[in-house]
């Protein structure tokens, strides 16, 4: 036999010497962890294979996080064997005495072992340390109410406890369909002393807000790392006791092998209280206190026709986010003869104290069609007080503004706003027609009245050549009005699609009736049901209508669809007269 099929003859006999005495192995690197801690399981198949091992079993207590394979091969005193070890990192799904099932690998059976998973890693919310043996890494969690009105903020305190370095940690808190969830400011860090042992703090603050009411549950924040190995060390102390947590340790793979870490903190539970009956207002505002200013520019001097005179409105609120203050444009009452062009609202939201304070400031500019003296009602904006648990209501009194004919006309600040309303701007400066004083005799009499005549006549004149420029050519809108038009359009409809990624239904119907507003100033709708018959299209008559249908009964609602289908309105059709607005739907 030659040299080439001898050594053939040679490997087949060892592939079958082989196969014939396979065998499955497996062992845990530590039999017993804290919670939180991942372990790692390694498969070991003696001879030769090219199948894998069934993990499923595994799934029911375990996440399996990472996985590495690798096989050799060995001659020792003339006789081959074959190795194939597959190394699981697993992540225990809870705490207690758990089993590694058995696993099939090609026909065989793994043996079962046993792992003990230390308590619960959190904390209680005033800080205790933790059950059980002590733990190195752990979170707890305060709340600074658990029986918050809908809508309302509720300040979650989250704080990292750590004695060891951490490596890429990251903390999460994932919000839900009911809860909406937003970091408040940074993270402040600190050190404590807890059972005679140092201890570094990371402190994070969440706003939680509720968008229902009754009992909800959120899961708690989950902390993802990775801790050093048995075998790690820091022998040059760069990463201190706390090793950069939430950020990328440049040295980190540099200082030996690290092994993942995952802690989940308690679950939040919330028993929301809904907007009470007597609580009144279109807008609900629940918050602990709130402040409506205002400011005039100018604040004295005269004011004429076509001059604008602004006004500067500026809301605060403790306990809400400035995306939940109402648009004061929408709701500041304007007299006739006046005209309002809002300019583009600036938000902010910052933190006071332990809480968020929201503030909108908003300038409105006002334009007087017609010389009188007008009355802006007041402006009154309702919100809950959560901290009495009554409604209350911040109100900006009445104030009356005198409007002077433009420079150069006659007076008209005699003549009342109503009986003006059917002379045409362009016809000039308006003419008031005072009643004559008693004529002294017969000739004083007729010269006045001759006077007036001619006045009279005037005016038909000048009124007359207006209207006929007026049909030879459309007069083109104020430089002001079209852009405030456009600032109006602009800021409503990204209000419309805040409101919409946020999925918050009633701040979606008030921009979106806002950006009607600004789209069709002269015949805008008054609700949903309106709009929809304006836009004549199906698909988004269904939308709209599911958005007033939640408005209105309550429930979720995902604005994506909306957003979507409506990314603009269509120009108003100044050839024919605009649709009749319908009426506006009822809310609670």
């Amino acid at each position: 036999m030659n040299p080439p099929c001898r050594l053939l003859a040679v490997l087949s006999l060892w592939a079958l010497s082989v196969t014939a005495s396979a065998a499955v192995t497996a062992w845990l690197d530590r039999n017993q962890v804290p919670a939180g801690e991942a372990v790692q399981l390694t498969l070991r198949h003696d001879g030769e294979t090219g199948r894998q091992p069934d993990l499923g079993p595994l799934r029911q207590d375990f996440e399996v996080l990472g996985r590495s394979t690798g096989s050799s091969i060995q001659i020792n005193n003339g006789n081959l064997s074959a190795q194939t070890e597959i190394v699981l990192t697993l992540m225990p799904k809870r705490s207690g005495t758990l089993q590694v099932p058995s696993l099939r690998w090609d026909g065989q059976t793994t043996p079962a072992l046993a792992l003990a998973v230390g308590g619960n890693a959190t904390g209680n919310a005033q800080g205790g340390a933790p059950a059980g043996a002590v733990q190195h890494v752990f979170l707890t969690t305060t709340l600074d109410q658990k029986q918050p009105y809908v809508q309302a903020a509720v300040r979650l305190t989250v704080r990292l406890y750590t004695d060891e370095p951490l490596y890429q940690a990251s903390l999460e808190l994932q919000p839900s369909n009911d809860v909406l969830v937003q970091q408040l400011g940074k993270d402040r860090q600190s050190q404590t002393t807890r059972d005679g042992l140092p201890f570094q703090v990371v402190e994070r603050t969440y706003l939680l807000f509720p968008q229902r009411s009754g009992r909800i549950r959120l899961d708690g924040p989950v902390l993802n790392a990775a801790v050093q190995g048995a075998n790690g060390n820091d022998p040059f102390g760069m990463n201190g006791v706390f090793g950069n947590v939430f950020g990328r340790n440049p040295f980190g793979n540099m200082m030996g092998a690290t092994r993942p870490l995952r802690i989940a903190g308690d679950p939040i539970v919330l028993d929301v209280r809904p907007r009470p009956a007597s609580g009144k207002g279109h807008d609900w505002l629940p918050a602990q206190k709130v402040t409506l200013t205002e400011t005039w520019q100018p604040d004295q001097g005269p004011v004429r026709v076509g001059d604008p005179i602004t006004r500067h409105l500026h809301l605060s609120a403790l306990g809400l986010t400035a995306s939940q203050l109402p648009d004061l444009s929408v709701i500041m009452p304007v007299p006739d003869g006046l005209r309002a062009y809002p300019d583009q609202a600036k938000l902010d939201t910052g933190v006071q104290g332990d809480g968020v304070v929201g503030t909108r400031d908003q300038d409105i500019a006002l334009i007087a069609s017609r010389s009188g003296r007008y009355t802006l009602p007041a402006l009154r904006v309702s919100w809950w007080d959560t901290t009495r648990n009554l409604q209350r209501e911040v109100v900006l009194p009445a104030h009356t503004l005198d409007v002077l004919p433009a420079a150069g006309g006659l007076s008209a600040a005699t003549v009342p706003p109503s009986q003006n309303a059917n002379m045409p701007p362009s016809a000039g400066a308006s003419v008031s027609i005072q009643p004559p004083p008693a004529p002294a005799d017969g000739a004083r009499w007729r010269w006045l009245s001759l006077v007036l005549g001619v006045l009279w006549l005037g005016t038909l004149a000048a009124w007359r050549i207006s209207r006929r420029r007026a049909r030879n050519a459309a007069p083109a809108a104020p430089a002001a009005a079209r852009a405030a038009r456009g600032v109006a359009t602009a800021e409503a409809r990204k209000a419309f699609r805040q409101a919409c990624d946020a999925c918050d239904p009633q701040a979606a119907r008030r921009a979106l009736l806002a950006w009607a507003r600004a789209a069709w100033p002269d015949a805008p709708p008054l609700g949903l049901q309106g709009l929809a018959q304006r836009l004549g299209d199906a698909e988004l008559s269904g939308l709209l209508k599911e958005l007033d249908r939640v408005c209105y009964a309550g429930g979720t609602w995902q604005g994506a669809a909306l957003a979507e289908a409506l990314k603009s309105l269509p120009e108003p059709d100044t050839t024919t007269p605009g649709t009749a607005p319908a009426l506006a739907g009822l809310y609670p």
